[in-house]
């Protein structure tokens, strides 16, 4: 029980770090639109390359961040079973959604993404436009690092879930 609290507690940890640090990057993102909406507007022009560092920004962003919504239940679920459960029911459709969905459904991505990735680094990937980001393999390492991030917070989730259904708070249990 000590182990899977301060298993659960470190992946929260990181995630939340990680959270912390991704959401510094909105801001950035702010800034790439602004100037590219003023840039478009105001001076009848645009760059490919801030055109594509919005969406490299956005997938980063989504990406990274995603393990830290699931910490903080942020992603959207239909509630319409869900919400009027107790706890403990909860914690089952949490277990099982983990283990049957969330689980195989990152190693999946993780899997494919992984090869993906690598090959976009074989060849140092950039963007086909010219003036484009020459650096496309960066973000497309996003894709299986992101996923394990959100695997990492499903499998505590899971062990929360786990421990609530058997009457134990991994938050609250005090070790012996």
């Amino acid at each position: 029980m000590s182990f899977c609290r301060i298993f659960c507690r470190w992946i929260d940890n990181f995630n939340s770090v990680i959270g912390r640090w991704v959401s510094w990057v909105t801001g950035l993102v702010v800034v790439v639109v602004f100037t590219d909406v003023v840039m478009r507007y105001a001076f009848n022009t645009s760059y490919v390359f801030v055109q594509e560092l919005e969406w490299h920004l956005f997938a980063f962003i989504f990406l990274m961040g995603a393990g830290k919504t699931l910490l903080n239940d942020g992603h959207v679920r239909v509630d319409i079973i869900y919400q009027r459960l107790n706890p403990k029911g909860k914690a089952w459709i949490n277990l099982i959604g983990v283990i049957f969905f969330l689980i195989p459904g990152c190693w999946l991505i993780i899997e494919t993404s992984t090869k993906f990735a690598f090959h976009s680094w074989l060849i140092l990937e950039g963007s086909p436009d010219p003036g484009g980001i020459p650096y496309r393999y960066l973000i497309k390492s996003c894709i299986p690092v992101g996923f394990i991030f959100i695997l990492l917070q499903g499998i505590s989730m899971g062990i929360k879930s786990f421990f609530t259904i058997l009457g134990k708070d991994l938050e609250t249990e005090r070790e012996n």
